[in-house]
């Protein structure tokens, strides 16, 4: 483990590399899994405050998700997520572009609808973050569906934290950024 601040980070975060290769895996991600995306208890208010905003880029079959649901849901192990079409399929949220998913919040973020651009734990994936009162704990997530990042990150020789810059200054800050540089630096 690395250590950032009040952050530890799982040596793969730094070794492995990964880039998104959406025209390969055409968003799966946000296809697939047992639950909807983890939401922090902070997220939620957001999420209820920006839907009629985002309504207008969403699915059919999204939109009606959320009116039957709500704008998130307690998952299976208790934790907050977003809510999933045909109960474990694709996020509420989703929209489609050219056969692949997109999100529709960052849809959204992207047109000046509103300014949050999707919870942070799509924008900080393969990262998972375990947030413990004093500390995070944040850690790669294998996933056999992004074996097209991995080799398009291996290609182009782009870590995981290098790749996820711009979620981890958001979620983190430029400081904390440049700790974790320094650091991966030392290393």
């Amino acid at each position: 483990m690395i250590e950032v601040g009040s952050v530890l980070l799982h040596e793969d975060v730094i070794k492995n590399n990964f880039v998104c290769n959406l025209n390969k895996c055409k968003g799966a991600c946000c296809l697939e899994g047992d639950s909807g995306a983890p939401l922090n208890h902070d997220e939620l208010e957001i999420l209820a405050d920006i839907y009629p905003k985002v309504k207008p880029y969403m699915t059919a079959k999204g939109i009606a998700t959320i009116e039957r649901e709500g704008t998130h849901v307690t998952d299976f192990e208790g934790d907050y997520t977003t809510p999933c079409v045909d109960t474990n399929k694709e996020c509420a949220y989703v929209t489609w572009e050219n056969g692949i998913t997109k999100c529709a919040i960052e849809k959204a973020y992207e047109e000046g609808a509103v300014n949050w651009q999707k919870p942070i734990s799509c924008h900080l994936y393969p990262i998972r973050i375990t947030a413990y009162p004093e500390f995070d704990v944040l850690n790669y997530d294998r996933w056999n569906i992004c074996s097209p990042a991995c080799t398009f990150g291996d290609e182009l020789q782009v870590k995981v934290h290098e790749f996820l810059k711009g979620p981890l200054i958001r979620k983190y800050g430029e400081n904390w950024y440049r700790e974790l540089e320094d650091t991966v630096a030392g290393i």
